[in-house]
């Protein structure tokens, strides 16, 4: 069976993915919320993160989260809080930049981004699930291009009305279909998983 490839993203009710996690994560463009879901108690959502991740075994990352990753998780690999970090440390780490100079000094980090459609058709022959987490710039290429199978979309009740967001515009023009009844915690954070089908939008006209 061909394996699949999922992106994990969280974002903002407006669409906003960058810099959830700290507030030093991404500041570009003068972004003034980097770190909002910090800020915002969640709870309920840690087993949905933890359960979608049983089958991971391989990242695909931008360059920015790549780095963001390698200096905090090979650190972070002690304990029961550590099951994340020693997943991540174990699986192979694929990160997409056209930087042949790249220093990847996390083990099992290769550099892809060549030819990344024929890459990622390898990725698919040798892994189940691959998992592109964050990367929202690289995110907006796998999109444009179908390069796909699940869209797993954590969306927190807040609105930023700034910063990059997961559908920028140039989306390949595609139907999802909702894979699993969302998943809502007490805090009102909404898990939506989303798959990809050879179907394309329809336009017409309604009738009575």
């Amino acid at each position: 069976m061909t394996g699949r490839i999922l992106i994990d993203l969280f974002m903002t009710l407006d669409g906003v993915a960058q810099g959830p996690g700290g507030v030093d994560e991404d500041t570009s463009g003068g972004f003034r919320y980097s770190g909002w879901q910090a800020g915002y108690p969640s709870s309920g959502m840690g087993e949905t993160v933890s359960q979608g991740m049983q089958r991971l075994d391989a990242l695909l990352l931008g360059r920015r989260t790549y780095e963001i990753f390698a200096s905090y998780w090979p650190h972070h690999t002690d304990g029961p809080s550590g099951e994340i970090g020693r997943l991540f440390d174990r699986v192979p780490k694929y990160v997409a930049t056209r930087d042949a100079d790249l220093d990847l000094p996390w083990q099992g980090s290769v550099r892809v981004g060549e030819d990344l459609a024929a890459e990622i058709a390898e990725m698919r022959e040798q892994h189940d699930e691959v998992h592109v987490i964050g990367s929202i710039e690289f995110v907006h290429s796998l999109l444009a291009e179908g390069l796909f199978d699940e869209l797993n979309l954590w969306i927190y009740p807040i609105l930023l009305g700034t910063g990059k967001k997961v559908f920028d515009g140039g989306a390949m023009p595609s139907v999802l279909r909702l894979l699993a009844p969302p998943v809502v915690d007490d805090a009102g954070v909404m898990l939506l998983r989303y798959g990809r089908t050879e179907r394309v939008p329809e336009v017409g006209t309604f009738e009575d």
